[in-house]
C-alpha cells in the first residue's frame, strides 16, 4: 500500500474527477437523505414496540417480529441486489428500491393486524437492501479515491444522525399522533431522495452484455444467512443448546458451506470469492464486523444498565445515549477527509484502538458513577468509531474492481447485520448468564458487574478489529 492509502485493486475504479464537482455533491445529497431515511427507520421502530404491543395485543414474542423479519430480509437480499446493480447497474436498483421502501413503509401505516405489519415490513426491507446495497457503490462510482472518504464518512454521518433522530422523533410522533406516523413520515422523504436520484444521479450502465444471474447461488445463500442470523437472534429465546437453535445452526453452516462450493464453480457467480483474495478487502470487511459487534453490544447492554439499574426514564437514558452518536456524526466526515490524504490504514487502527479504550472505561461503570462520567466513556467509543468507520469503508471500496461495486457495498452492508446480530447474541448471552436466578429483578451491583464483564469482552472483540486492520 502507497502514502495514499491505496492498492493496485484501486486503480481498477476510473477517476470520477471528470464529473462537475457540483454535481458529484448532489449526488451526495441524494444518497445521504436515502441513508438518513432507512437509518431512522431502523431506530425509530424499536422505539414503539411496546407501542405495537398495546396496539395490537400480540405478546412481546410476536412484536419482535417486526423488528426480525426486517433484518432477516435485508441482510439475506444485501450480496444478491449489490450483484443485481453490477449487471444492470446501481441507479435503477437504488430508485426501485425507494419506491418499494415508500410503498411498504405506506402499507405498513395501514396495517389493520400485526400479521399484516410483519408481511409489510418484510416489503419495505426489500426496498432497504436495494437501497442499502446501491448506495456505496453510487458514491464510489461518483467521486475520485482523493475524495472517496470524505464523501463515505458524510454518507456516515447522515446515517449516525438518523440513529439519533429516530428515537426521540419516534416517540413525538406516537404521542402526538399517531404510531402509524411513524411509517408514513418514510413516505415523503422517499419521494423527495427519489425526485434528487432521478435527477442528479448519473444513468451508468455497463458497456458490455451483463453475464446471466446466479440465481442458485442467491437462494442457498439467502436460506443459508436467513438461518444463521435467526439462530443467533432467537438463541437467547429457544436455549443456546436447545435443538431448535443446534439445529438451525448447523444447517445455515452447512447451505453456506454448499454456496462457498457452487460458487467457486460458477462461471459467473453472485460473490467473486475472489475478492477475498485482497488482504485489504477480506480485512476491512473483518474489521467492519467486529466494529459493530461493539457498537450494538453497547446499544444493547447500556439501557440495562441506566434504566433498569440506575432508574432513569427512557427519555432521559435515550438523550444520554446520544453521546456516542453525536460524535461520530462529528468525527466520520472528518476521519473520511484525512483518511483521503494519509492512507486507510493507521486511522481505522486508531480508531478500533480507542474504541477499545472505551469499552475498558466502560467497564469501570460502578452503582454510582455520575452522568458526565457516563457521557465521556460513551463519546470515547463514538469518537473511535467515527475515526474507523470511514477509512475502513473507503479502503474496502476501494480494493473492489469498478464492476463490482455493488458486491462490494453488499458485502460491506452485510457485515454490518451479522456484527449488529453477533453483537446483541453475545452481550445478551454473557449478561443475562451473569445475572442469573436474578433476571429482571437484579439489584444495580449485579446490573453493574454483569455489564461491566461484559464491556471487557468487547474491549477485547475491539482489540482483535483493531489488529485486522493493522496487519491489512
Amino acid at each position: 500500500m502507497d502514502v495514499a492509502g491505496t492498492t493496485p485493486t484501486e486503480s481498477r475504479i476510473p477517476d470520477a474527477s471528470q464529473a462537475p464537482s457540483s454535481g458529484r455533491w448532489w449526488v451526495l445529497v441524494a444518497v445521504g437523505t436515502g441513508t438518513f431515511m432507512s437509518a431512522l427507520d431502523g431506530s425509530v421502530v424499536n422505539t414503539i414496540l411496546p407501542i405495537l404491543n398495546r396496539a395490537f395485543h400480540g405478546g412481546v414474542a410476536g412484536v419482535e417480529w417486526v423488528v426480525t423479519i426486517y433484518l432477516l430480509v435485508v441482510s439475506g437480499l444485501l450480496l444478491s441486489f449489490g450483484r443485481v446493480g453490477d449487471l444492470f447497474g446501481h441507479k435503477p436498483i437504488y430508485v426501485s428500491g425507494l419506491f418499494i421502501f415508500g410503498i411498504g413503509s405506506a402499507l405498513c401505516g395501514a396495517a389493520p393486524s400485526l400479521d399484516w405489519l410483519v408481511g409489510f415490513r418484510a416489503l419495505q426491507a426489500i426496498g432497504a437492501a436495494m437501497l442499502f446495497a446501491n448506495s456505496p457503490a453510487i458514491l464510489t462510482t461518483n467521486f475520485p479515491a482523493a475524495e472517496r472518504g470524505r464523501a463515505l464518512g458524510l454518507q456516515a454521518t447522515m446515517t449516525y444522525l438518523g440513529l439519533t433522530t429516530g428515537p426521540s422523533l419516534g416517540g413525538w410522533l406516537a404521542q402526538t399522533l399517531s404510531w402509524r406516523a411513524v411509517f408514513y413520515i418514510n413516505v415523503p422523504v422517499a419521494v423527495v431522495t427519489l425526485l434528487l436520484t432521478w435527477r442528479f444521479v448519473p444513468w451508468v450502465r455497463p458497456a458490455k452484455r451483463p453475464p446471466p444471474f446466479d440465481f442458485v447461488g442467491a437462494g442457498v445463500f439467502l436460506v443459508g444467512l436467513t438461518l444463521l442470523l435467526l439462530a443467533l437472534n432467537q438463541g437467547h429465546a429457544w436455549g443456546w443448546l436447545s435443538p431448535a437453535t443446534l439445529g438451525t445452526a448447523a444447517a445455515a453452516i452447512a447451505l453456506l458451506a454448499g454456496f462457498v462450493r457452487l460458487e467457486l464453480r460458477n462461471d459467473s457467480p453472485m460473490l467473486d470469492l475472489r475478492l477475498f483474495r485482497s488482504r485489504v478487502f477480506s480485512g476491512a470487511t473483518l474489521s467492519a464486523v467486529f466494529n459493530y459487534v461493539g457498537v450494538f453490544g453497547l446499544l444493547f447492554l447500556i439501557p440495562f444498565y441506566l434504566i433498569q439499574g440506575r432508574g432513569m426514564t427512557p427519555a432521559s437514558a435515550g438523550l444520554l445515549m446520544t453521546a456516542q452518536p453525536v460524535v461520530m456524526a462529528v468525527v466520520a466526515p472528518i476521519s473520511g477527509a484525512l483518511s483521503d490524504r494519509v492512507g486507510t490504514r493507521w486511522p481505522a487502527v486508531i480508531g478500533m484502538a480507542l474504541m477499545a479504550a472505551g469499552f475498558w472505561a466502560m467497564a469501570g461503570l460502578g452503582p454510582t458513577t455520575d452522568v458526565l462520567g457516563i457521557a465521556w466513556r460513551l463519546a470515547l467509543v463514538g469518537l473511535g468509531t467515527g475515526i474507523f468507520i470511514s477509512p475502513n469503508n473507503s479502503a474496502l471500496m476501494g480494493a473492489a474492481p469498478r464492476n463490482e461495486q455493488g458486491v462490494a457495498g453488499g458485502v460491506l452492508a452485510t457485515a454490518r447485520n451479522v456484527g449488529m446480530v453477533l453483537g446483541v447474541g453475545v452481550a445478551g448471552a454473557i449478561f443475562t448468564t451473569l445475572l442469573g436466578t436474578h433476571g429482571a429483578r437484579a439489584p444495580l451491583p449485579v446490573i453493574a458487574h454483569a455489564a461491566d464483564f461484559s464491556f471487557w469482552i468487547l474491549a477485547g472483540v475491539a482489540l482483535l478489529g483493531a489488529l485486522t486492520s493493522a496487519v491489512r
